[in-house]
């Protein structure tokens, strides 16, 4: 991995989801910045196989099961943290599920999945790094960051994805009134907006007739690179961000164009 822009020394990051996908690089890259990291998810085994490799690089890590529709993991996992590495000064709330289907077809309980993982789960792990930012004397050190994961599909139409893309507009908005009213409390909470990358999750639909129908409609007629998302994410956790509070942004190669 490149040698990362900005320094997170002394730094200790929990990211959600963080059994593959994005939330598995979030952690590689604020590892190599000089980070500590606690990886969070349900997959346990995973968390604890991507610990074990930070750890093996010769960076700090931890592994914890976290549940982030269960508020009891959430405070379980910051418990785990602060115990072994410090207070997170870093909140990555990156966990988020998909269920696909057009608006009439999506089960109830599917939706109900959907919101309890995309909204209430950002929400809750936010509230909780938030409280204990503030208890290790945030609003002094001004360096809490909060980092929410969201999506280009707030901006945008499609049939396929209803569900998941209004939680990810409530995620934006969730975004701004956090910052709103920790601005005072030294923490900073933005917004990252990721384009569609070749995950775990939708490596298969971009191999099919319809998925590369989708990626040849956008103006560079290429998925985004999950490295793009590299220096924002680094950026945001970083002492450079001091005076950004409240934005979103869109890393997405011009898909939402």
């Amino acid at each position: 991995m490149d040698t990362p822009r900005y320094s997170l020394e002394g730094r200790v990051a929990l990211i959600t989801g963080a059994s593959s996908g994005l939330g598995a690089r979030f952690a590689r890259i604020y590892a190599a910045a000089g980070a500590a990291v606690v990886v969070g998810a349900r997959r346990v085994e995973r968390v604890s196989a991507l610990a074990d490799e930070i750890v093996a690089g010769g960076g700090k890590a931890l592994a914890v099961a976290l549940d982030v529709t269960d508020e009891a993991s959430i405070i379980a996992a910051f418990d785990a943290a602060e115990a072994s590495l410090g207070v997170p000064d870093v909140v990555v709330a990156n966990a988020g599920i998909v269920e696909a289907g057009r608006s009439i077809d999506i089960a109830a309980e599917a939706m109900r999945r959907v919101v309890d993982t995309n909204f209430n789960g950002v929400y809750l792990t936010a509230r909780e790094g938030a409280r204990r930012m503030i208890a290790a004397g945030s609003k002094q050190s001004e360096k809490g960051r909060i980092i929410l994961t969201g999506s280009i599909t707030a901006q945008m139409t499609a049939t396929g994805d209803p569900a998941y893309a209004a939680t990810k507009l409530a995620v934006q908005h969730l975004g701004r009134q956090f910052a709103r009213e920790w601005a005072r409390l030294g923490i900073n909470v933005n917004v990252i907006q990721p384009g569609y990358i070749r995950t775990e999750i939708d490596g298969e639909w971009f191999d099919s007739e319809g998925g590369k129908a989708q990626v040849a409609s956008w103006p560079r007629k290429r998925l985004t690179e999950i490295s793009a998302l590299d220096d924002m994410m680094l950026f945001f956790a970083s002492d450079a961000s001091r005076q950004v509070t409240g934005t979103f942004i869109s890393v997405d190669d011009g898909q939402s164009l």
